[in-house]
């Protein structure tokens, strides 16, 4: 789904659903919750979410309320302010990201839902399937299963001295570019070495565990927690003097 027929279906989710509850309030404008990993100004996406929500005419603050619920980087917080959200009866909720759409359909299961999640909405139980979403949730998904390969080889082509990979992924994330960078790591004659990152606290280890394993480069799968943190990554590879490679 393309960004303007995303925010297309946000919009209409917000004017229209449900419609019962918007007949009883006329006179009042709709309302979005917003459930964040971080925080407003530091989620990547929200501006985009904003300007979108301006192109249809819906202008926070004028003709639409947004109410925030952020977690500032401490995914213990999600359930309790996901239980906050549905308290507050907005018209649509909108999930940003995969470490947080689950916790928001768990919630909730009558508000609509719209999502966005770079990892597996069925496998992470937010949909039934692709085809036929079933349930309250709808939104995109931003699968890069198939890029893990590709990046992989990049990487080599860049470094062709690298033969040891330091590879920072969330098990809890559900998507298969561990599955698919393993494969490719096999191909070009790489040792992937795993290390798990489920939390914002887990990254000194995760570096730690990186220098420990003598990794000559560093590929980090995209999450909540790993854009919240970019520049501490990047921070380390510099440091270390190795390269650098992700979603």
């Amino acid at each position: 789904m393309q960004r303007r027929e995303f925010i297309t279906l946000l919009g209409g989710a917000a004017a229209t659903w449900p419609l019962a509850a918007q007949a009883q309030q006329l006179a009042s404008v709709p309302r979005i919750g917003v459930l964040l990993y971080s925080n407003p100004q530091n989620d990547p996406q929200m501006a985009s979410v904003r300007r979108g929500l301006s192109d249809l005419g819906y202008i926070e603050g004028r003709n639409i309320a947004i109410e925030y619920r952020y977690a500032e980087g401490r995914a213990e917080r999600l359930p309790s302010l996901a239980a906050e959200l549905v308290r507050l009866r907005p018209d649509v909720i909108l999930a940003i990201g995969g470490d947080v759409a689950p916790i928001a359909k768990k919630a909730n299961q009558t508000i609509p839902l719209v999502f966005v999640s770079s990892a597996d909405p069925e496998r992470l139980g937010l949909v039934a399937s692709l085809g036929r979403p079933g349930g309250n949730a709808t939104g995109v998904t931003l699968l890069q299963d198939e890029l893990a390969s590709k990046r992989l080889e990049l990487l080599r082509e860049a470094a062709p001295q690298i033969s040891r990979v330091a590879f920072l992924w969330n098990p809890d994330h559900a998507d298969n570019e561990q599955r698919d960078a393993q494969r490719a790591a096999q191909a070009l004659g790489v040792q992937l070495h795993l290390i798990e990152v489920r939390s914002t606290n887990d990254f000194d280890a995760a570096f730690r565990a990186a220098s420990d394993a003598r990794a000559d480069s560093l590929y980090v799968v995209s999450s909540r927690h790993t854009v919240l943190n970019i520049a501490k990554i990047v921070e380390f590879a510099a440091k270390s003097r190795i390269p650098l490679a992700g979603g």
